[in-house]
């Protein structure tokens, strides 16, 4: 009976580790790094001195790594003979911040060696380059991914949202990351962050419709000033700031300039054409602290889109290869 007992109670707390094994957490690194945030912070803080656009590269990454393979940090790793990551694809080669996730990685593998993921690491890194400026967390950051160990810039297509993309598309795709149409208009605000080349819009500006016209969606004084700004053809080493005036700065003038009709891109306009979605820009314009809100709770699930937990995946010990000996 006492074997019985003791083996019951054994099973009970298998059991109990193997559910919590895969649910991601606040205080996940409790035990096995709890410096891991701190370090983080203050490795963030040092890089965005001198690098004020931080926010908008790592906000960008962590995007673009969750919407394809989910978040395990397939982002960040390297190509390997012929078989191309997914940081070559066209719409992720102007990504940056990479050399950041590296310093942070190899500062935490001297602390907690083979214990703090890259994923959690993107994560973290990305949040703390937006609160920066504000002095504290901007939303928080639940723990536990692992990392994957596929990267194939193959499945770029179809997965990231596109520049040119319409509602109905962006509704679908966001659909099936889990996601709805107030998380779409509430993280679409993450363009008030940074900027993009004129490839992305040009044909907006001087061919719409193959007549050789503007995007009657864009704001025609705006567009003259875009024109002058990306000449045709799009030169790749142009850039423009996608929230003019604010392109540095974490807020909820994306917004104001949506409603201006001068949303950059394609996908941004869309937001317009649908009635419940406009009623959500039109609100989130209205108050930043309502967007502050809600940019912190789409974050939450986006930053959990099929995320690796428990046994799946790894813990990298480089963020750009997977581990040796694996797949």
């Amino acid at each position: 009976m006492k074997m019985r007992a003791g083996y019951s109670i054994f099973l009970l707390i298998l059991s109990l580790t193997v559910c919590n094994a895969g649910k991601l957490s606040n205080s996940f690194y409790k035990n096995t790094c709890p410096q891991v945030e701190k370090i983080v912070r203050e490795i963030i803080q040092i890089h965005t001195r001198n690098n004020p656009s931080l926010g908008a590269q790592l906000i960008r990454m962590q995007f673009h790594d969750c919407f394809v393979r989910g978040c395990d940090a397939s982002v960040l790793l390297d190509t390997v003979n012929n078989s191309k990551a997914e940081k070559e694809a066209m719409p992720n080669q102007s990504l940056g911040g990479f050399d950041v996730i590296d310093d942070i990685k190899a500062t935490i593998e001297r602390v907690c060696p083979k214990v703090v993921s890259c994923a959690d690491i993107l994560a973290l890194a990305a949040r703390d380059a937006i609160s920066a400026p504000f002095k504290k967390s901007m939303w928080s950051v639940q723990l536990g991914r692992r990392d994957g160990r596929v990267s194939l810039a193959t499945e770029i297509n179809g997965n990231l949202p596109s520049p040119f993309a319409n509602f109905t598309s962006l509704v679908q795709l966001f659909k099936e990351k889990g996601l709805n149409v107030n998380d779409l208009v509430v993280l679409s605000g993450a363009h008030t962050l940074g900027d993009s080349r004129c490839g992305a819009f040009s044909r907006r500006l001087y061919n719409f419709t193959s007549k050789g016209d503007a995007d009657p969606s864009l704001d025609p004084t705006y567009a003259k000033i875009l024109r002058k700004q990306c000449p045709n053809p799009a030169s790749p080493a142009i850039t423009v700031e996608m929230d003019p005036g604010s392109s540095l700065s974490f807020d909820n003038h994306y917004y104001d300039i949506l409603l201006q009709k001068k949303g950059l891109f394609v996908s941004d306009a869309a937001l317009l054409t649908d009635k419940n979605s406009n009623k959500i820009v039109t609100r989130l314009q209205r108050s930043r602290s309502l967007f502050f809100t809600a940019f912190a709770k789409s974050m939450k699930k986006m930053a959990a889109i099929g995320v690796l937990t428990g046994n799946a995946g790894e813990i990298r010990q480089n963020c750009r290869v997977v581990n040796p000996g694996k797949n």
